[in-house]
C-alpha cells in the first residue's frame, strides 16, 4: 500500500479563521499532540506575518523533534530569510513557498504577466534551497489555472530545486472529477515530476474538499494537507480526520495509507476544538458527538444485534471509549499521575501539583470525574500564565428573577494589586455580569460572540464558554469553564483581557492574516 503523507496546517491556515487567536502556549501544545497524532509535516505558521508568528514558529521548531516543521512564505526573499531564522532549529527544516497561477490572480492581485510570475517563482525557489533541504513550492489557485501554463511553471520550479509542488482548491471552486484530472494531467505532461512528490490542498466551499483530496491520491498525488475538524479560511478546509479514517475504512477501495495514530483522533479534535472556540457540530463525521449515536429504534435494534449493521466506525478507532468514568474523591495522587499519563500528557512537578489541587477541588462537587473533565483540567493548566494575569476574579454574585432586573456585583483585582468592586445591572443575568467586569477594567472592550457548551453529559457536567471580543481595537478570544454557567462566564471573558497582555499589543494589533492558498 502506498503512504500518504499528511502536511498538517492547522496551526496556520486553522488559525486563519475567522475568530481564532491562539497564543504561542496554546500553539505549542496543540504542535504537541499532533506530535502524538502522527502528522508527518507541521506547518507551524507564517514567520513573516508577525512577529509572535515569528516566536511561536520557532518554539515549535525547535521543541518539535518528530515531525518535520514548516513554515509559509510569500515568494520574496525577505520572508525566507525570516522563515530561515524562524525554522534552522528543526530536525528538518522546511519552507512552504507560494505564488498565484491562475489569470485572474496575476492579473488583478499580482499584477504581472505570466512570464514575469514564472521568473520570480524560479528565483526564489533558487534562493529558498539555497537554506532549506526541503521546499515545497504551491501554485495558488491552482485549480483555476490554464493548464498548460501550470506545466510549464512547474518544470520550471523544479529544475529550480523544489522538492514538493502543491496543486492547492484555493477557493473550493473545483469538483473531485476535475481535481483528479489536474493531477494526472501534470503527471503526463510535465517530464521532470518524478522527481517531486505531489500534494493536495482543499478547501471545502462547495463541501468537496475531502472527496477532492481522495481524487487527488487517485491521481498521483502523495501527500494530502488539510486541518484538525477542517477548520480555516471561509468555509475551512479538508478535514484530516475524515480523509484518514476513509482510507482505513475502504482500504477494500483505496491502496493508501498514513502514518496517523488513528486512537489520538478524539483527543487532537477536542484540544483543537477547546483553544480554537470552534465547536465541533454534533452530526461532524468521525469525531461530532452523534457519530456514533443511534436515534432510530430500527437502527438501535440493529446495533444492539451486530454492530456493523449501522456503525462502520467503531468509536474506539477513533480513541472514544463509552465507560470513561475513572476517578473520584478518594482517589490519590499516584493513581491521578497515571492517569494523565495515560492521557498522553507530561507535566512538571509544579503543574502537577496544580492539576490534582484542581481535581480535588471539583471530586468536592462532582461524584465522578470523567476522560473529559481532566482534560478540561489539563489544558487549563498547561497554558496557564498565572504570573502575568492582569486581572483575577475574586468573587461576585448575581441577584436574577424572573420579574427583577439581573443586579451582578463584581470584586476584581487589578494588575497593581489593589481590589475594586462595583454593581451592575442588564436585561440578563450575563450581561450583568459583563457589564459588572467591564465597568472595573480600565480597557475598551467589545463583545462580539458568547458560546456556551457542555463538559461531558449529566447535570453536574461542566461548562464551557468561549468568547470573542476586541480589547482597545484588538481581537482577542477566551475560555472558562466551571460548573457554574455564570463563573464560566466570567473567567471566559477575563481570560480574553488577561490574553492581550501575554503578547505585545502591537504585534497583536498589525498582525497580518494572508489570504494564501
Amino acid at each position: 500500500m502506498v503512504q500518504i503523507k499528511i502536511f498538517d496546517t492547522t496551526l496556520r491556515d486553522g488559525e486563519q479563521s475567522p475568530g481564532v487567536n491562539l497564543n504561542q502556549l496554546e500553539k505549542l501544545e496543540i504542535a504537541k499532540q499532533l506530535e502524538r497524532f502522527g502528522v508527518d509535516i507541521m506547518e507551524a505558521g507564517f514567520p513573516a506575518s508577525s512577529q509572535g508568528d515569528f516566536e511561536a514558529v520557532k518554539k515549535i521548531a525547535d521543541t518539535i523533534k518528530d515531525v518535520s516543521v514548516t513554515g509559509l512564505a510569500r515568494a520574496k526573499k525577505s520572508d525566507i530569510d525570516i522563515s530561515w531564522e524562524a525554522l534552522k532549529g528543526a530536525a528538518e527544516p522546511r519552507l512552504h513557498l507560494f505564488i498565484a497561477t491562475s489569470p485572474i490572480h496575476m492579473e488583478y492581485k499580482l499584477k504581472k504577466t505570466p512570464e514575469e510570475v514564472i521568473d520570480i517563482a524560479v528565483e526564489m525557489v533558487s534562493y529558498a534551497r539555497q537554506k532549506f533541504p526541503q521546499v515545497e513550492w504551491s501554485a495558488e489557485d491552482a485549480s483555476r489555472t490554464d493548464l498548460p501554463f501550470l506545466a510549464k511553471i512547474i518544470e520550471k520550479v523544479i529544475d529550480a530545486g523544489a522538492t514538493v509542488v502543491n496543486l492547492p482548491d484555493t477557493v473550493g471552486y473545483t469538483t473531485p472529477k476535475e481535481y483528479g484530472e489536474m493531477f494526472r494531467y501534470i503527471r503526463e505532461n510535465v517530464p521532470n515530476i518524478d522527481k517531486v512528490s505531489l500534494s493536495a490542498h482543499c478547501h471545502d466551499d462547495l463541501g468537496m474538499a475531502v472527496a477532492n483530496s481522495l481524487a487527488a491520491i487517485e491521481n498521483g498525488a502523495t501527500q494530502v494537507e488539510g486541518t484538525i475538524n477542517g477548520i480555516g479560511e471561509r468555509a475551512g478546509n479538508a478535514a484530516l480526520e475524515e480523509f484518514a479514517v476513509a482510507l482505513n475504512i475502504r482500504n477494500d477501495f483505496y491502496p493508501y495509507h498514513t502514518n496517523l495514530v488513528l486512537k489520538e483522533t478524539k483527543r487532537t479534535s477536542d484540544l483543537v476544538s477547546k483553544f480554537t472556540g470552534m465547536v465541533v457540530p454534533a452530526n461532524k463525521a468521525v469525531v461530532g458527538r452523534n457519530a456514533f449515536a443511534h436515534e432510530s429504534g430500527i437502527h438501535q435494534d440493529g446495533v444492539l444485534k451486530n454492530a456493523s449493521t449501522y456503525e462502520i466506525i467503531t468509536p474506539e478507532l477513533v480513541g472514544i471509549h463509552s465507560n470513561n468514568l475513572v476517578l473520584g474523591k478518594h482517589s490519590g495522587r499516584h493513581a491521578f499521575k497515571d492517569k494523565i499519563k495515560q492521557l498522553g500528557y507530561e507535566l512538571s512537578e509544579e503543574k502537577l501539583s496544580e492539576a490534582f489541587k484542581a481535581f480535588k477541588l471539583l471530586t468536592d462537587r462532582k461524584k465522578e470525574v470523567t476522560d473529559d473533565d481532566l482534560f478540561a483540567i489539563l489544558t487549563d493548566v498547561q497554558t496557564d500564565v498565572s504570573n502575568v494575569k492582569r486581572y483575577e476574579l475574586k468573587s461576585f454574585q448575581v441577584q436574577y428573577g424572573s420579574h427583577n432586573l439581573p443586579t451582578a456585583t463584581v470584586l476584581l483585582q487589578t494588575p497593581d494589586g489593589n481590589q475594586v468592586e462595583t454593581a451592575r445591572t442588564g436585561q440578563g443575568s450575563v450581561e450583568a455580569l459583563y457589564n459588572t467586569i467591564e465597568e472595573l477594567i480600565k480597557e475598551e472592550i467589545h463583545l462580539t460572540d458568547f458560546n456556551l457548551s457542555s463538559i461531558g453529559k449529566g447535570r453536574d457536567a461542566l461548562a464551557e464558554v468561549h468568547v470573542s471580543m476586541t480589547v482597545n481595537d484588538i481581537p482577542v478570544s477566551g475560555r472558562g469553564s466551571s460548573q457554574d454557567v455564570l463563573e464560566a462566564a466570567a473567567h471566559a471573558f477575563l481570560n480574553a483581557v488577561n490574553r492581550v497582555f501575554l503578547s505585545n499589543k502591537a504585534d497583536l494589533k498589525q498582525k497580518a492574516k494572508f489570504d494564501a492558498i
